[in-house]
């Protein structure tokens, strides 16, 4: 059991799926350039850290896998940390994403 961000995104860096998806005009770009709207993309696994001080000082991974097989992540922060408050759409783009959860056997 993976139990912190940094252990996380290092086993998706061992895997090759440390491609961070960044959300800009309404859609989510891949490090290659490649952009993808939300019907191309389905949420597979869900990790949620809470802040060992504050828990509302909380992040999630989002792992994400797109139409052509890519797979990669987005992480959302919130609280003190919240990094998407200047990225109007985030939210309701992240909700458009269908979720079809694997076990992690599958993914890794």
């Amino acid at each position: 059991m993976m139990t912190t961000m940094s252990q996380v995104l290092e086993k998706l860096r061992l895997k090759k799926y440390d491609n961070e998806f960044r959300f800009a005009d309404g859609k989510f770009g891949a490090p290659s350039g490649k952009q993808y709207e939300a019907t191309a993309l389905k949420i597979i696994r869900t990790y949620r850290f809470e802040g060992d001080s504050d828990p509302s000082d909380s992040s999630v991974i989002y792992l994400i896998e797109a139409n052509d097989g890519l797979i990669g992540y987005s992480i959302d922060a919130f609280g003190a940390y919240s990094n998407h408050d200047n990225e109007q759409g985030y939210d309701d783009f992240l909700r458009a994403i269908p979720v079809v959860e694997k076990d992690e056997a599958e993914i890794y």
